[in-house]
């Protein structure tokens, strides 16, 4: 039986934060499922995978290609999650051996799939959806409400400190700030934190967070972003969510991404009017069409 509701890719984009380094965002999609996973940087000392230019890149790169293969209509992401974490568990420990936590990779990670009755977001971490319905109204959501807002804070806090973001463009080089930032990490996936993210946790899978997403009106449009395409709204406040997406049907992703980097590399690259931790992030997007069949009881759901 045909399924009544349908994901169409219209646009895609990564861009490296910074040439030279490795992009460590990565997207996906299949037939029923689209998904941006957008990987730590490391906080360890070395790298432990070989091939990837970081850890953080061979995550993202690991949960993309299964999540690809895997994720359906019909299939619980947790499961899914829960088994592929517990791969990459056992493939980073057998070659990276004990780590701190903070030297484990992760990612975060925000999908949309189709399911028999309709539409579903699943997300952990920071990446986020800004939803436009074709009635004009638009929504938001981020597995980890006020994310954007509390690393603006943390940033600001190291940008007064040290008057810049610094000479390479990365608040990690300060060893106060590393510092700080490992002492978070370490946290993450653990229940005496707050951040759930994909990665070598195969329990962080029972913190996913899964959300039914309403489409009225017969269809919507979908952005599904890494926190650096989330800049344009959350920091440089260029866009509100409806707007976003409105720009990236009319003008496309790469002109979205090409003003981003004028924020980032010419406005303000250091970081003194909008704090950030570094001056340029990866960017990774898919802009898609959710679309319902003109008979189908779910053109009519809401929230």
């Amino acid at each position: 039986m045909p399924q009544p509701c349908r994901l169409t890719v219209l646009d895609t984009i990564t861009d490296a934060g910074k040439p030279g380094r490795p992009n460590e965002d990565r997207f996906g999609h299949n037939a029923d499922a689209a998904f941006v996973l957008d990987g730590a940087t490391g906080l360890g000392d070395r790298q432990f995978i070989d091939g990837y230019g970081s850890d953080a890149a061979w995550i993202a790169e690991f949960g993309t290609e299964r999540l690809t293969q895997r994720l359906d209509a019909h299939a619980d992401p947790r499961d899914i999650l829960r088994a592929i974490s517990a791969e990459a568990r056992d493939t980073f420990l057998a070659i990276a051996g004990d780590q701190p936590r903070y030297a484990w990779p992760l990612c975060s990670l925000t999908a949309l799939r189709t399911t028999p009755t309709g539409f579903q977001y699943f997300g952990l971490g920071d990446s986020c959806l800004y939803l436009l319905h074709d009635g004009g109204t638009s929504d938001f959501v981020i597995p980890i409400p006020g994310a954007y807002e509390w690393e603006q804070h943390r940033a600001a806090e190291h940008i007064a400190r040290l008057g810049g973001i610094g000479a390479t463009g990365s608040a990690n080089s300060d060893p106060q700030t590393l510092e700080d930032l490992r002492r978070g990490r370490a946290l993450q996936n653990t229940p005496d934190g707050f951040t759930w993210t994909f990665g070598i946790v195969p329990e962080a899978a029972d913190h996913l967070v899964m959300v039914d997403v309403p489409v009225s009106g017969g269809g919507a449009t979908a952005l599904l972003c890494s926190d650096g395409l989330a800049d344009l709204v959350a920091l440089y406040k260029a866009y509100d969510a409806g707007s976003l997406v409105r720009a990236a049907m009319d003008k496309g992703l790469a002109a979205l991404v090409a003003e981003l980097r004028h924020f980032e590399r010419e406005l303000d690259p250091d970081g003194l009017q909008y704090p950030r931790f570094k001056q340029s992030d990866d960017t990774t997007a898919i802009l898609l069409r959710l679309s319902v069949e003109a008979n189908s009881p779910l053109r009519d759901f809401r929230f």
